[in-house]
């Protein structure tokens, strides 16, 4: 049976309603809040109608109908109003986005999660980005003290991880120029995991003359390696805004949605995004406990890759249009920051190779400068010597 432009109109005013109220809707309320044109018995045959097509549910204590997820489905990609947020309301995500950008970046995207909660009231996940998937991008040894240096792997997802070291005396700074440039020729643009023995033992031979600082690195990249299986972080902002709606009311909802929320891989499995930005709801979550959940989820980037997902949860009867809005501009405020703090973070890093070189050229400029300095030095001595030589004879 085709859906025409009357069934059309009532589905809308069934789910706006609802969406609304919480309370299954019938037709005389249809027919005295909305202008559909129609009396009650056209629009309870219509909804009968509905139901057989599987846009529409009728819940057992109620004479009323509720919209299934094929109903939302349809409302979602063809009926719903776009949304538009107020300038306060895009300058409060700006701001609270760019107080964020001088955190690291998991620490900006937890910062988004919790905005995206508040607004919302709903369950935002998020996966963080994990060391193991991502490659590293830059190694560096810094010296600390006489007796301490920091090793900074840096990868290309922007995870950064530190590992003080202890040694009988730090390396000279030619030295760890010499030992910086060597590891990353070895480890550059490796995975994590594929800093296997193999790497190690060629690392070793090219640092061959700093065996101390060679057994005190090697710990500190295991240390990295020593990760979970699944390595992926996953946190959650506003686990309680689900007892904000009356779907989750009664105790065995409630246990079913907070074990659903507390299984990691269901909770990986149930925001991986379809695409840049999906709407998934009802049936099209293929984990049981989830059939009665509606999940938005986007994936977030750094440069051109995606390196992380954030997912809001709630129940089927959200308002799917703000919801949709808040993510969208929160999602597009994110990668913006993201972009910005790589470009920084490159920048410093170029600004960084940029000193050692100056400082590597001018200790090498010094070391030639005393060379010569010591040369000519000798040679006018053996001139002085030849010439008083020659004045005795």
């Amino acid at each position: 049976m085709p859906i025409d432009d009357r069934k059309i109109k009532i589905l809308e005013a069934i789910i706006n309603d609802y969406i609304n109220t919480g309370e299954p809707v019938g037709s005389r309320t249809l027919a005295k809040k909305y202008n559909l044109g129609v009396g009650s018995a056209t629009i309870r045959n219509e909804m009968a109608d509905l139901e057989d097509m599987g846009f529409l549910e009728q819940p057992h204590t109620s004479a009323g109908r509720v919209p299934s997820s094929k109903g939302y489905r349809l409302y979602v990609d063809k009926l719903m109003q776009s949304a538009h947020l107020s300038s306060d309301e895009e300058m409060q995500i700006k701001k609270y986005i760019i107080d964020s950008a001088m955190l690291e970046v998991d620490k900006i995207v937890k910062q988004a999660s919790t905005l995206l909660s508040e607004l919302t009231n709903l369950t935002c996940v998020v996966q963080t980005p994990s060391v193991r998937q991502s490659y590293i991008k830059s190694i560096q040894l810094l010296k600390v003290d006489e007796h301490n240096v920091v090793l900074v792997i840096v990868t290309d997802g922007g995870v950064i991880k530190n590992h003080r070291i202890k040694v009988e005396k730090s390396p000279s700074s030619n030295e760890l120029q010499v030992i910086n440039n060597i590891m990353n020729k070895r480890l550059n643009s490796l995975t994590i995991e594929e800093i296997n023995l193999e790497v190690i033992n060629n690392l070793k031979s090219d640092l061959k003359g700093f065996d101390d600082l060679f057994n005190a690195i090697v710990p500190a990249l295991y240390e990295t390696l020593k990760e979970e299986k699944n390595p992926s972080e996953v946190f959650m902002e506003g686990t309680t805004n689900i007892f904000n709606y009356q779907e989750y009311n009664d105790i065995d909802s409630a246990k079913e949605i907070l074990n659903l929320l507390y299984d990691k891989d269901c909770v990986l499995e149930l925001i991986e995004p379809n695409g840049e930005f999906s709407v998934k709801i009802g049936d099209e979550n293929y984990i049981p406990e989830a059939k009665n959940c509606s999940v938005i989820s986007a994936e977030y980037s750094l440069g051109n890759k995606s390196i992380g997902t954030i997912g809001l949860i709630g129940p089927r009867r959200i308002n799917y249009s703000r919801v949709i809005a808040i993510m969208a501009q929160v999602m597009k405020e994110l990668n913006y920051t993201l972009k910005k703090h790589e470009l920084e973070w490159m920048r410093e890093e170029v600004e960084m190779n940029d000193r050692w070189k100056k400082q590597w050229n001018n200790r090498r400029n010094y070391w030639k400068w005393r060379s010569k300095t010591r040369r000519d030095k000798t040679r006018r001595k053996t001139t002085r010597r030849r010439k008083t030589r020659n004045s005795r004879k």
